[in-house]
């Protein structure tokens, strides 16, 4: 397993290859507050290339959620992105998958509660599936992208791939179900909400990924 390093940069922390899985980063940046409120730098290119991390983002994407849901998990197949994701309203459970072939942690997952109490960021490089779950009320969720989206190249696998075997936090089985959300919900009664696409994504050894 891969060395974790660590590094303080003054406004930001980064742990490096999270989870023993090459190239996953999580970022903690500084908080500065008073009475006032707070401030924060969320990105700084010139920190990230201190620590050998670089990255071109073209693309910014946000969205809203209810609890509940559970989107991905997701990559482009001939057009990869890598992704840095924050949350800014609420809780996720935030995952990576490996799907780079030839990599020591091919299939290996990771995951991180993003909240917007941590402000923590997670960085995924090219080269990963990614999905999230939303355990709170409503989350908003933001992330950079260092390629465009591309509707016609997108792939997925199913969130309950076996193989994988995601432990989605609070997430339970009350009857049998398969990759859709039926059988499931969270601990609370909370249905699992995904959209039909991301119900018919099949698992990793079934799904071609291209090299």
């Amino acid at each position: 397993m891969k060395r974790r390093e660590r590094w303080n940069l003054g406004q930001i922390q980064v742990e490096k290859d999270v989870g023993g899985i090459s190239g996953l980063c999580v970022i903690a940046p500084v908080i500065y507050g008073d009475k006032r409120g707070y401030f924060t730098e969320t990105w700084n290119k010139n920190d990230l290339l201190k620590v050998g991390l670089d990255f071109h983002f073209v693309q910014d994407n946000q969205s809203g959620s209810v609890k509940g849901v559970l989107r991905g998990l997701h990559f482009q197949k001939h057009y990869p992105q890598a992704k840095l994701v924050r949350v800014i309203r609420g809780a996720v459970f935030d995952v990576a998958v490996d799907i780079r072939h030839g990599s020591a942690t091919w299939g290996a997952w990771h995951g991180e509660l993003l909240t917007e109490e941590n402000r923590h960021q997670f960085l995924i490089p090219r080269g990963f599936a990614h999905g999230f779950l939303v355990l709170s009320d409503r989350a908003e969720f933001c992330y950079k992208c260092d390629n465009f989206y591309h509707a016609e190249d997108e792939g997925g696998l199913a969130w309950n791939d076996p193989d994988i075997r995601i432990q989605w936090p609070e997430v339970v089985r009350v009857s049998n179900g398969a990759a859709g959300t039926s059988g499931y919900a969270l601990s609370d009664g909370t249905p699992l909400l995904l959209s039909e696409k991301d119900s018919q994504w099949r698992g990793l050894r079934e799904t071609d990924i291209p090299r």
